[in-house]
């Protein structure tokens, strides 16, 4: 049996979604900028605090607060067709932010693990919009 009879939807192709699946995945991308920009934020904190501000300089916080703000204006950005390589840049600008803390290198991992998952879910919905998998196809 070959992999396409595998792939192949027992109820058909179906219809176009009648709500849009990708206005979901949009969502869930703002959302997950949102909370990046909120613990992107608190780095700062971390910064001014740790040894009591010995790590500040004006040049960390401003870097901190442009990507940051990066993140809130992506969040409005998400229907154009470079929004996904704009998250992954602004989240690789977190991974190499270790110049300001450690701690933002972190939380950049963390973050770019995020949406790598996000990229994998993508190439899901794709993949079931293709095969006519979603419930919405078939109403």
């Amino acid at each position: 049996m070959s992999s396409k009879a595998n792939n192949v939807n027992p109820r058909g192709a179906g219809h176009e979604p009648t709500t849009d699946p990708w206005k979901g995945f949009r969502g869930v991308c703002s959302g997950t900028l949102v909370l990046e920009a909120i613990i992107v934020l608190l780095v700062l904190t971390v910064v001014a605090r740790v040894d009591g501000g010995a790590h500040m300089a004006w040049w960390k916080a401003i870097y901190i607060l442009v990507v940051a703000g990066g993140m809130i204006y992506a969040c409005t950005q998400q229907k154009k067709p470079w929004a996904i390589p704009l998250n992954l840049g602004l989240a690789m600008a977190v991974v190499i932010g270790f110049f300001v803390h450690y701690t933002m290198t972190i939380v950049g991992v963390i973050f770019l693990l995020v949406w790598l998952y996000l990229l994998f879910l993508r190439s899901q919905l794709r993949q079931r919009i293709a095969g006519g998998y979603l419930a919405s196809q078939h109403d």
